[in-house]
């Protein structure tokens, strides 16, 4: 966007990576709503499209706000006029340092990922996000004890009603061939030919995008399909090697065959997971897919930034850190404007493409000394991604964030097929969650746009006889 913006400028781009992240073939579904493909390419791609931007291969060693300048790990410097941090967030992982403990949140991680699970009988996962999801639904032929600190599954995307009709995917032997995936595919560059250096936990791969498991062959070593069972209100307590668990005299468990019937294990692993709720599982590995902290820390020391609650940077509604000249977008800011009721920060793909755009506009906009309004983008919160091979949409306050008590829900749901849950306040639509093949992303999303008061159709909004598209198109 810059490149466009300023042909005549001399334009950086800092990355650690020999690859770059770029998106392909994006398709706009709704207003709001766009699915889109991320793909790694080589840098060299990207300096043949736009002739003023050179990458820079070299991670950040120092930025000096106050002389413009930012020192890279290959001993350079290099002098900015305006600067923005899009460095991202790193996986919060449950143990730093330990061997058995995976986090995965970028293509090296994944790599490793699958390396792993090759010779893997059991694994314990832990997390509740969209990758902790994916993963679970994708391994087969390996044990697979899934803890989470919540009540249902799926926390951060939606309610226990949609967690309720996604689980019985999750014993269901996986006998239908997959939707085909339009979305991403992860090589790296040259992986085949050559092994690639490893990347050290703290050296950070890119994020991963939607449907980053494709392409990765993600089976154990058993002959089943999919065997997961799920700890629920829990949190791993301690992680003890195989020799401190002897040392403990505590009994581990077998996968449990069925809920009440617990086992002790026959088996030595070479980890073991103490749970919160006191059970101990010994497994090969543990996967780590707790969410993710901003990647503030390489440019904190000697400067003053404003931080947000959860560790960001904090950007004003033009994007703005508090320090001149520097900007922030995608998972490293914190969104500090008054957002519009029915928007709210969450750290994916489609945001930071998102914040990316609008922050290349803001620069752009400051450098020539032009006014610029607050993006549509950040009027709706919507997404769109798949889970459990179901298309999955949600919009605006889709899980009553922040809303009190001060809501009510309607549902519709049909077994295997669909699930359609909205959010409403005062008689108007603030969110709504769509599993499936609704074809009501559109409705829904100018039904909140527009905040019109629906309190008249009652249940028939959901009701299927209804064409409710005929209403409000």
């Amino acid at each position: 966007k810059l490149a466009m913006e300023f042909p005549s400028e001399d334009i950086f781009l800092m990355t650690a990576s020999p690859v770059i992240k770029a998106v392909t073939n994006v398709r706009q579904v709704s207003k709001t709503l766009e699915e889109f493909d991320v793909e790694e390419q080589p840098s060299s791609l990207l300096e043949k499209r736009y002739p003023n931007i050179k990458v820079i291969q070299s991670g950040v060693e120092q930025l000096r706000s106050d002389e413009h300048k930012i020192f890279t790990e290959d001993g350079k410097e290099y002098v900015y006029e305006k600067l923005c941090l899009c460095a991202g967030a790193k996986p919060k992982l449950i143990s730093e340092g330990n061997p058995y403990v995976l986090g995965i949140r970028d293509t090296d991680s994944a790599q490793a990922f699958q390396k792993n699970l090759a010779q893997a009988e059991r694994i314990v996962v832990v997390g509740n996000g969209g990758i902790a999801l994916e993963l679970v639904y994708e391994i087969q032929g390996c044990e697979v004890i899934w803890a989470i600190k919540d009540k249902a599954i799926g926390n951060t995307f939606f309610d226990a009603g949609a967690a309720e009709f996604l689980i019985p995917k999750l014993s269901a032997e996986k006998q239908e061939t997959p939707i085909e995936c339009k979305r991403t595919k992860y090589t790296m560059e040259g992986s085949e030919e050559k092994e690639r250096p490893v990347a050290a936990s703290d050296k950070l791969g890119s994020a991963l995008g939607p449907d980053w498991h494709e392409g990765l062959s993600l089976k154990g070593t058993k002959e089943f399909s999919h065997k997961v069972h799920i700890e629920v209100l829990c949190e791993v307590k301690k992680i003890h090697l195989q020799q401190e668990f002897l040392q403990l005299q505590q009994t581990s468990l077998a996968f449990p065959k069925e809920v009440k019937n617990v086992e002790p294990d026959e088996v030595l692993w070479p980890v073991y997971v103490e749970l919160t709720n006191g059970k101990i599982y010994g497994c090969n590995f543990i996967v780590s897919a707790t969410g993710v902290v901003p990647n503030v820390t390489p440019f904190l020391a000697g400067n003053n930034f404003a931080l947000g609650e959860d560790g960001g940077l904090r950007v004003d509604k033009h994007m703005h850190t508090s320090l001149p000249d520097i900007y922030a977008a995608g998972d490293i800011c914190t969104a500090s404007w008054e957002p519009s009721p029915v928007w709210h920060q969450m750290r994916l793909w489609t945001q930071a493409r998102q914040m990316g755009w609008y922050a290349a506009k803001c620069m752009a906009a400051d450098t020539l000394g032009e006014s610029i309004d607050l993006d549509f983008s950040f009027e709706l919160f919507a997404h769109v991604t798949k889970f459990f091979n179901y298309k999955v949409v949600v919009l605006g306050k889709y899980n009553a964030q922040g809303l009190g008590l001060d809501h009510e829900l309607m549902l519709r749901c049909t077994k295997g097929q669909e699930y359609v849950k909205v959010v409403m306040q005062s008689g108007r639509m603030v969110g709504a969650v769509l599993i499936g093949d609704t074809d009501l992303e559109e409705t829904f999303e100018n039904l909140i746009l527009n905040q019109m008061d629906l309190s008249a159709y009652g249940e028939d909004l959901l009701n299927p006889d209804v064409d409710i598209e005929d209403y409000f198109d």
